[in-house]
Formats: C-alpha cells, structure tokens, sequence
C-alpha cells in the first residue's frame, strides 16, 4: 500500500500520514527527515544534496528522488509506505513515476485532504505558541486558561511569523501553483481520493481509513 498525501499547508495531512502509518504498520516518510537522516549519517546521496541546502538551493528532483527512492527500498518499506511532503510539483511527481515504473511499481493512493483557504487561515492565524516550553494553543479550539498565557509555564504566548495570515496566503499561493496541478495529474492515473478535512481529526481518518479498507 503506497500513498501520497496531498494537501494545503494546514490541512492536517501531516497528521493524517502519522496515523495511517500507526494504523496500518508502514512508515511514515518525510522528505524532509530523509534529508536530514542521509546528511547526519554522512551518505553520499546526503552530502550532494547538503551542497545545494548549504547555498539555499533547491535540492534537485533528480536528487531528490534518488533519496526517497534509496529510503522505500529498505526493509520496513516492502509492505508500503506513506509519502508525506513529496512530490510538491507536476517534474517531481513525474520523475517519481518514472522510477518507480522501472523498478515494477506504482503509487497506489493520492489522498487529498481537501479544506477551503479560509478555513486554513482562520485555522492556523488562530494558534499560539510558548517560546519557553513550546506548548501549542489555538484561540478557538485549545485556549489558554488566561488569554495570552500559557497554562504550562506562564509565559507569554505569541503568533509565529509562519502563522500570520499575510504568509499563510502567500504559502497557499505557492501551494495553488505548484502542488494543486498534482492534484488532475493522480486523478488522471486514476488513484486520486478527496476527503473533507473540514470535520474533525478523527472523521477525516474515518473516512481515509474507509478508502484503504
């Protein structure tokens, strides 16, 4: 069972990926922990792509690909895996099903997580975080006891720059350009599935956990 998970920054794929992995006994790969994991062991393919990283460059999609590809041949992969934050644009997905065509084998589920602009920016311009202990709240759904405080340590609680609706728009403009297009390229493969990720944590998975079966 290999999957990619689609979805707008905010969206809660990253969430979803975690606990279909729980669920379903595959990891879980990030790119940007393979990434990590490959320069910290001192791999060649880590220390080509650190070249790029080190310049403030984009790791290339060949390089990019060889990585995750190096990463989902190994053991804990051959009964899937769940791809979060890979591919992000149409050459990526396209040199990743190159790939994997040659070696046999193919995506099996696009999962989109579906959730309107104004719904990720009223989500995500409404957390709060402590800079001290690192505890996360949101106006809306997890206050603080005493507003602006945190419940934990008592310091003062602040909306991160990530988090600013000005850069959530500007995430999700790039997020349109780029990454919405994969979107008809996986329903032209015939593999690509909606769930509203309006409703809460646990109906998405419900849902997702019905298209798997």
């Amino acid at each position: 069972m290999k999957i990619i998970m689609l979805g707008a920054p905010g969206a809660g794929k990253g969430t979803q990926a975690k606990m279909i992995a729980d669920k379903y006994q595959v990891p879980h790969v990030s790119t940007g922990d393979i990434f990590r994991a490959n320069i910290k062991n001192g791999t060649e393919l880590g220390m080509e792509a650190k070249k790029y990283m080190d310049q403030g460059l984009l790791v290339p999609d060949e390089l990019t690909v060889k990585i995750l590809l190096d990463r989902v041949a190994q053991d804990d992969c051959k009964n899937g895996y769940v791809l979060d934050g890979f591919p992000r644009t149409i050459p990526q997905a396209e040199v990743l099903d190159k790939a994997l065509t040659e070696l046999g084998d193919k995506i099996d589920y696009a999962i989109n997580v579906d959730v309107p602009d104004e719904n990720i920016i009223k989500r995500m311009s409404g957390r709060r975080a402590c800079l001290s202990c690192g505890a996360t709240y949101h106006i809306e759904h997890i206050p603080p006891k005493k507003e602006g405080i945190c419940d934990r340590c008592g310091s003062e609680l602040v909306l991160r720059d990530d988090d600013k609706e000005e850069t959530v728009k500007n995430r999700l403009d790039v997020y349109h350009k780029q990454t919405q297009p994969l979107i008809d390229f996986y329903t032209e493969k015939g593999v690509l599935k909606e769930v509203d990720g309006t409703r809460s944590m646990e109906e998405v998975f419900q849902a997702i956990t019905e298209i798997l079966g």
